[in-house]
């Protein structure tokens, strides 16, 4: 079978073949399904070469009939068309194809579609396998050929195409050096190399790659070309030995009784001995360990027993195993204390260290571990997630981490844990308690409820307070994650005269309410203490609303209390003023000099003396002011004019008037004499006479 026979044969359900040739063409080369084909794993698959995994082609596609119905390419994740399948004038269909990741997509194929040929019938479909290759180089860059016996050596690889090389960051052991290949994030592949003989030593480093590449007689190939260099290899004065335990805790037991190590072979190593561990070479270094040898292995490594005395952490240096003072190797391994919590903190956002490890729900916190040993600890939060961040802390005297409590965490308190084994203190679910803005607190006093933080100062009322009602709404408190906890509020009222004067003082202290069923924490709020119905003031004071004098006013202070927050509260004044529009009310005045004028006679008569006016007089207030009278009056009642008039003679007018008056008063309050000013008219009652008047008064007011 040919390859163009082998490439259309692939997969084509319901009849023969969709398409007749396949092109793919790159910036470099154009390969063709009847001629760029290969076996994989018994499948033929159209290989072609590129340079990057988001590789952009042009894929032509020929039917295998010429008077074939249009074709279409389904879409899959590995790449993405940009351009639609559009017919040539040799009868191709054209498009663009940007292929997603080249490297690591597996199973790359083409499914291309047409239309059946009569209804009902299922559309016909061909898959055309793809195998895309790469051309990979690989090169390492040595410094210095100098290696040292037990020390590891980190190189840099350098590669044309690096995503290609396939590095697992596994060791690869040899009889003279052992080799890992690691990629770091940055793309940049590194050879760490540890050697194990003396001289000169050539590493051979074999690697593969994810893509394969094709040889010459048709076969893929994975493998690299072997990385060849020569090491000089030297050793130390003091061979390296390798304990198969990086870290040994130390501990009372482990002091007596001593824990199982295992070392390479020292070669020159007395079994039954105990060895001195110290910090330096020189003699009289600090005892940190002793080493007693116990058996060897079969593995060229010795059983021993190590006795730890002292700390010692590895980037302090190396361990010299001494005998008669005298240093034999080197080994190193961190000995640490037996991790031991002392003290546990807390830290709120925008607050300060506090050891009181109440938390809240819905609450990010960090919390501080002071101790021992903690770096090697395995700490964790007892149904709590422990939050990624750049900013926490590990080292062996302290430990920081960001913990989230969730919004429906619903255990009393967090034990902490190391190793699964509790350390003895926990995080305690505290409900949050933040005082929320007073808008959860509605008053009435004879029109609709409103939230008492829009009242805005004084209400004015001109009708009857039949009481004065507050409201409280659960479902204002907590919002989603926005929680508040329980509000504690305190209510004082007090009740003023027109004059200002205290009349009556109420105190209503620990009002709680809780946040609603809307609250994820409503379960944890149920409490008996919790207030639903609302706050009547007629239920509190003695003398009630709707019997209060005009002008007379009601101010009642809502105030968080301060014992159970952390932070202050809130506070707002509710000030509800009975507002009237006029005063009615019975006026005596004197007024003098009055011009007078009376029906039939010309011109005005003299200036009078003083009379006496007794009025029944409507006042009217300034509908923007508390308490304060417009300057006018309008009255009607009696003149007695020159009442005080006590003459004989026959220029004396004394008589008696029903009148009709409208008065302008000084609108100072502080004044005790007012000179008022009159005009109107009425009936004289001795003269039988209409007459008009105008003039001053004299008021008093007492």
């Amino acid at each position: 079978m040919s390859f163009s026979q082998r490439g259309l044969g692939q997969t084509v359900p319901g009849g023969g073949a969709v398409v007749r040739e396949v092109s793919l063409k790159t910036d470099t080369a154009v390969y063709l399904l009847s001629r760029n084909t290969v076996d994989v794993q018994g499948v033929p698959a159209q290989y072609f070469w590129f340079r990057r995994d988001d590789e952009t082609v042009e894929l032509r596609l020929y039917p295998a009939s010429a008077n074939a119905k249009p074709l279409r390419l389904r879409r899959t994740p590995d790449y993405q068309q940009l351009d639609s399948l559009t017919k040539e004038a040799d009868g191709g269909f054209r498009t663009r194809l940007k292929f997603n990741n080249l490297t690591n997509s597996q199973f790359l194929r083409l499914v291309v579609e047409q239309p059946a040929d009569s209804v009902g019938r299922e559309p016909r479909r061909q898959e055309v396998a793809l195998l895309p290759l790469a051309r990979t180089t690989l090169a390492l860059r040595v410094p210095e050929n100098e290696l040292f016996v037990g020390e590891e050596k980190v190189l840099e690889l350098t590669s044309s195409h690096a995503r290609n090389v396939r590095a697992t960051g596994e060791w690869v052991r040899g009889p003279e050096f052992d080799y890992r290949v690691v990629a770091e994030p940055d793309g940049t592949l590194r050879l760490h190399v540890l050697p194990h003989q003396l001289g000169a030593r050539t590493l051979q480093v074999k690697l593969q790659t994810e893509r394969p590449t094709l040889l010459p007689n048709g076969r893929l190939s994975y493998q690299l070309p072997v990385l060849r260099q020569e090491f000089n290899v030297k050793g130390s004065r003091l061979r390296f030995l390798s304990p198969d335990q990086r870290s040994v805790t130390l501990n009372e037991l482990n002091r007596r009784r001593g824990i199982e190590l295992i070392l390479d072979n020292g070669r020159s190593f007395d079994l039954r001995r105990t060895y001195r561990i110290e910090d330096q070479e020189e003699p009289g270094g600090t005892l940190i360990a002793e080493l007693f040898t116990r058996q060897y292995l079969s593995n060229d490594r010795v059983l021993c027993y190590l006795r730890p005395y002292n700390t010692h952490r590895q980037t302090a240096g190396y361990l010299y195993i001494k005998e008669n003072d005298a240093a034999r190797y080197i080994t190193n391994l961190d000995i640490t204390p037996e991790t031991v919590v002392r003290s546990v903190q807390v830290l709120h956002r925008g607050g300060e260290w506090t050891s009181n490890l109440s938390v809240s729900p819905g609450e990010m916190v960090d919390v501080r571990l002071e101790g021992e040993g903690l770096q090697k600890a395995r700490l964790s939060f007892e149904d709590l997630p422990i939050v990624p961040s750049d900013s926490s802390v590990r080292t062996d005297a302290r430990l920081v981490y960001r913990v989230l409590v969730p919004v429906g965490y619903a255990k009393r308190k967090s034990t902490i844990y190391n190793l699964g084994q509790p350390i003895g203190h926990a995080l305690i679910i505290k409900e949050f308690q933040r005082p929320h803005p007073l808008d959860f607190v509605s008053v009435g006093y004879g029109v609709a409820a409103r939230p008492i933080t829009r009242l805005g100062g004084p209400v004015l009322y001109d009708g009857t307070i039949r009481d004065v009602v507050f409201q409280f709404n659960p479902n204002g408190i907590d919002q989603g994650e926005q929680l508040y906890g329980k509000q504690f509020l305190s209510f004082e009222i007090r009740t003023l005269n027109s004059k200002g004067e205290l009349m009556e003082l109420r105190t209503v202290d620990n009002v709680v309410i809780c946040p609603g069923d809307n609250s994820p924490r409503a379960a944890f709020y149920a409490d008996k203490q919790c207030r639903t119905d609302p706050l009547s003031l007629n239920t509190l004071l003695a003398r009630k609303t709707y019997d209060l004098d005009d002008w007379s006013r009601i101010l009642v202070t809502v105030k968080h209390q301060t014992a159970p927050y952390s932070e202050p509260g809130y506070t707002q004044t509710v000030e509800v003023v009975l507002k009237r529009r006029y005063k009615f009310d019975i006026d005596v005045s004197f007024p003098a000099g009055l011009l007078t004028r009376r029906q039939g006679e010309s011109g005005y008569g003299s200036f009078g003396g003083i009379s006496l006016a007794t009025l029944a007089q409507l006042s009217f207030y300034s509908p923007d002011k508390i308490n304060r009278l417009r300057p006018y009056k309008i009255g009607a009642g009696f003149v007695a004019l020159n009442a005080f008039n006590l003459s004989n003679t026959s220029s004396n007018d004394r008589d008696l008037g029903i009148v009709i008056l409208g008065s302008v008063y000084p609108t100072r309050r502080e004044a005790k004499f007012t000179f008022p000013l009159y005009l109107g008219g009425g009936y004289l009652l001795s003269a039988g006479k209409w007459f008009y008047l105008l003039g001053p008064g004299i008021g008093v007011r007492l």
